[in-house]
């Protein structure tokens, strides 16, 4: 079974995946299936991520929005073909990145803690 650590690495290696195909820029992103397709896919194993972290970590964290992530994941899931990809592009451009920098320091934390 997977632990927290790993869950919080599983958020960054999707977001290095997302921020690999979206440093194309928007035009790209909209013009190109593949790269809708991956994004959202990425979404989805962060969101799937976040739904399976303990709520310790998810309280020692409150700073993240996690029921966003989660209810974004949910939507990705469930309701594919009403997925608004305005709105994909705005956390892809306005959240990943204090998402990453936030996971980043939670992870600093846990290394720090055990070191002690």
């Amino acid at each position: 079974m997977r632990d927290d650590r790993e869950r919080l690495l599983d958020i960054l290696e999707a977001i290095e995946r997302i921020e690999k195909y979206t440093a194309r820029g928007r035009s790209a992103f909209e013009e190109d299936e593949l790269i809708q397709t991956w994004v959202l896919h990425h979404l989805q194993i962060i969101g799937e991520a976040v739904r399976a972290l303990s709520p310790v970590t998810t309280s020692r964290s409150e700073n993240i929005e996690w029921s966003k992530i989660i209810g974004m994941r949910n939507i990705l899931v469930h309701s594919y073909f009403n997925i608004d990809t305005e709105i994909v592009w705005a956390v892809i451009e306005n959240d990943l990145d204090r998402l990453k920098s936030a996971i980043n320091q939670y992870i600093e934390q846990l290394n720090d803690d055990e070191k002690h």
